[in-house]
């Protein structure tokens, strides 16, 4: 009978062990309940450990469904993300209108500068159309380099380029051979595809978090160690490291239509920034490319296009002018210019209503530039907050040819030795 006691003892108690267990492991639920949809959710329950994505999309008001969808109210992980969007990145071009659109999120009008969605498909990066336009022009298979594919179909009857639509590229229909084996190895210079490198320092999101979400650390001291680590981030201060995933990461073999990939291992940021055989002046690779490429420029302005080259338009001569003219400038007057909202995005320049500020051709502000009083500019870095200052070029005794405003012009005196 004590034998059977003590069994009985030993088996309660591995009982009470195993329940007090079960109950350690039980998540705890832990409530949201966003303003912007009033409905509780308890993604928390389990991510509590993560940080802030962005000052502009503050948990207590978006939560996390309304970004991620998920099932809001489940407390077992493989429940809760079996309808996430997007995987990881709900910033996908597959399921970015239902993440991220909406008149007062970021597919809203022109006029209320809410329309990146509609600019950002639409750009040169996310359709590739130049690249494949050329392709097949160069082997035949097309008269002339109008862009007429994609990598997917896009229709805009607002495009004010000539172009409005696009169909959806198919290589395999494609009769000569070199065409094919340029759509089995080389379309992967757009934003929608995965990157070519995993697990180092080329590693990228896909959509709008192919720049907004950084996945590589600035530390050039470490290079050699650099892994791409993903994190809960959103940004607009977008370093050159994070454009270097897509554009500095190799180069294309067109003879043997495959991508190479860069096998050096710099050690400072003069010889990161650039490909090894490319000339620039100390500016291109002091600043970070945003500093320079415009918000239009990078994401488009929500036309169609067939060649970068369409919408490229910065120039030296943006912020330096010419021996014969000074930069464009804008003295803001009025609190809603698109300037204060993107300085209030990105706030390394502290900017008052009076300040006059360089601009493009197009009329952008280029809000992290002031005017100062002795005549001179300063420049404060978006990404780094590093402050510049340079004189123009009228007065300095530039013999450059006013006409002349190619890069190529300014690199014969300009260009930095590596």
């Amino acid at each position: 009978m004590r034998r059977l006691i003590v069994i009985a003892s030993a088996l309660l108690l591995l009982t009470l062990l195993g329940i007090a267990w079960l109950e350690s492991r039980r998540v705890k639920p832990v409530a949201l309940t966003p303003t912007l949809t009033g409905q509780v959710e308890y993604c928390l329950s389990c991510h509590a450990g993560l940080p802030e994505i962005s000052k502009s999309h503050p948990v207590k008001t978006f939560g996390c469904v309304i970004c991620h969808g998920g099932e809001r109210l489940a407390l077992d992980a493989s429940l809760a993300h079996s309808s996430m969007r997007g995987g990881k990145n709900p910033a996908d071009y597959s399921v970015v209108e239902a993440s991220c659109g909406g008149a007062n999120c970021h597919s809203g009008s022109t006029a209320s500068y809410n329309d990146h969605i509609q600019r950002a498909t639409t750009s040169i990066q996310a359709t590739y159309a130049g690249a494949i336009a050329l392709m097949r022009y160069s082997y035949g298979a097309q008269p002339n380099q109008t862009a007429l594919f994609g990598i997917s179909t896009v229709q805009d009857s607002q495009s004010t380029s000539g172009i409005t639509s696009l169909q959806a590229y198919n290589p395999a229909s494609e009769s000569n051979p070199q065409l094919r084996l340029f759509g089995e190895n080389c379309l992967t210079c757009h934003i929608s595809a995965q990157p070519t490198q995993t697990g180092g320092r080329y590693d990228h999101f896909t959509g709008c978090s192919a720049c907004h979400t950084p996945t590589q650390s600035t530390d050039l001291t470490s290079v050699n160690t650099i892994t791409a680590t993903q994190v809960h981030k959103l940004t607009t201060a977008i370093s050159y490291t994070q454009c270097d995933t897509c554009h500095n990461r190799g180069n294309y073999d067109l003879r043997a239509m495959t991508f190479e990939p860069r096998t050096d291992q710099p050690t400072d940021r003069l010889h990161d920034y650039y490909q090894p055989i490319a000339q620039f002046t100390r500016c291109e690779w002091t600043l970070d490319c945003l500093d320079c490429h415009t918000r239009t420029e990078a994401m488009g302005d929500g036309s169609l296009y067939g060649s970068k080259f369409d919408i490229q338009y910065i120039r030296c001569k943006t912020c330096h002018g010419t021996p014969a003219e000074l930069p464009q400038t804008i003295t803001l007057t009025d609190p809603n210019n698109i300037a204060f909202r993107q300085a209030l995005l990105n706030p390394v320049v502290d900017l008052k209503l009076g300040d006059t500020v360089l601009v493009t051709e197009k009329g952008e502000p280029l809000w992290n530039t002031r005017l100062l009083q002795n005549g001179t500019y300063r420049l404060v870095g978006q990404a780094t907050g590093q402050v510049f200052t340079f004189k123009p070029v009228m007065g300095s005794g530039c013999t450059q040819d006013p006409n002349d405003q190619s890069s190529a012009a300014c690199h014969k005196c300009h260009s930095v030795q590596r």
